[in-house]
């Protein structure tokens, strides 16, 4: 993009203060904040501040589970048939690692923060070592892919490294960097966290098959010849990856993409609900079931929606390279952002100050014909770390942990 056509984009999408702070670069400055532009999706841009642009949800109807109780009677049936899948080298794990540990106090990768009491344990360490109990017993590897982002990928990689992979051998691991995506005031304006450089962030957990597209990774998991992802996310430290039982319970229903969830603790639980939605396989927010859906009951007395998600699916391959280009729904979330003023100060705000992007893995449940809504108990495969303390706090998961028999 040349230099004049790079400032008529910015003055046509009101971004004149970005013209502003280019004209007052060096090249290599302008080089850096061109590249930045050039990569924007104005239409995403424009959403900010618009709540009528989100998409309208479709006709909400609940769906059952393949319950704990039928699990355990098939347990050794779906096994099998996962262990299969395994050995054959069908099955990889994508971990979703692009955020930082910031609501737990630190300025580092979440996954590298210390859970422990008595010694050093590390979220990532525990992961890998939920992966490495399936692949003991498998007898073979499951190629790991983690996703990071341009804010902790080196340190993310250099903390592996320093950890030696946490025992997993280094030729399973591949990582990739997420899209990252512009952050912006109330009123649109892109906001800057350098004099070259805009504020971007992470662009969203729903974002990561596109990325490893883009950075190639992909490729790898062709080459392998993997033909399912188990996709799962950084804080949720006593989840079972590429669980045997899952994938051969996947496998066993037909279905092309499968959602680990929990019982609702209560109908006022803030978690997403596995449902279908004009007769598709969706996922709802807490935050946006009514009165109605939310006290919904079934004849025995269950609540009609009362499987949750935990952030760990399975997809396969192939369904996903179809829905590659198929544009996802953007969330658009006010966040605190911090900035450079007009005097080149950085400030950092104590309450939401503007709006970030994200496409969410959730929303691509909906874009496949049919999920396994897979049920898991909820104190030996659900502890997320969310917070310092209270719900979803490392505290609760520091518990649910030793509950499980792990060492701290």
């Amino acid at each position: 993009m040349r230099e004049d056509e790079l400032i008529n984009v910015l003055k046509e999408n009101g971004q004149g203060h970005i013209v502003e702070a280019y004209k007052k670069l060096d090249a290599a400055g302008k080089e850096r904040l061109a590249a930045q532009v050039e990569k924007i999706d104005w239409s995403i841009v424009s959403m900010a501040g618009h709540e009528e642009l989100a998409q309208e949800r479709g006709k909400l109807e609940p769906l059952s589970a393949l319950e704990v109780s039928e699990i355990e009677k098939n347990r050794a049936k779906y096994e099998e048939t996962g262990l299969d899948a395994i050995k054959a080298g069908k099955v990889g794990a994508v971990l979703l690692a692009g955020g930082q540990g910031t609501r737990l106090g630190s300025d580092g990768p979440k996954g590298k923060y210390n859970i422990g009491l008595t010694k050093e344990v590390y979220i990532f360490e525990r992961l890998i070592r939920n992966l490495l109990d399936v692949t003991d017993k498998a007898g073979c590897f499951v190629p790991l892919y983690v996703m990071t982002s341009d804010k902790n990928n080196d340190e993310t990689i250099a903390f592996f490294e320093e950890k030696d992979y946490f025992g997993y051998p280094k030729e399973f691991v591949k990582f990739f960097k997420q899209e990252m995506a512009p952050s912006v005031d109330f009123n649109g304006k892109l906001y800057m966290e350098a004099a070259d450089s805009l504020s971007l962030s992470p662009n969203g957990n729903g974002g990561w098959f596109y990325s490893m597209a883009v950075t190639g990774v992909l490729k790898d998991v062709k080459a392998r010849g993997v033909e399912w992802l188990n996709i799962f996310a950084v804080d949720n430290v006593l989840q079972r990856i590429a669980d045997p039982v899952f994938v051969g319970a996947t496998l066993d229903s037909g279905c092309v993409s499968g959602a680990k969830v929990v019982r609702k603790a209560e109908p006022m639980e803030k978690i997403g609900v596995l449902c279908l939605e004009d007769g598709r396989p969706s996922i709802v927010e807490y935050y946006e079931m009514t009165e109605e859906i939310i006290n919904s009951r079934e004849a025995n007395g269950d609540l009609s929606y009362n499987f949750g998600v935990i952030l760990n699916y399975l997809f396969r391959v192939d369904k996903l390279e179809e829905i590659l280009s198929q544009k996802m729904p953007v969330h658009v979330v006010e966040k605190k952002i911090p900035y450079i003023d007009e005097n080149g100060a950085l400030v950092k705000p104590e309450t939401p100050n503007g709006y970030k992007f994200e496409l969410l893995v959730l929303d691509m449940i909906h874009l496949f014909e049919n999920c396994l809504s897979y049920e898991v108990v909820r104190d030996y495969e659900f502890a997320p770390i969310k917070n310092k303390t209270g719900v979803d706090s490392v505290e609760s998961a520091r518990a649910l942990l030793q509950k499980n028999g792990v060492e701290l």
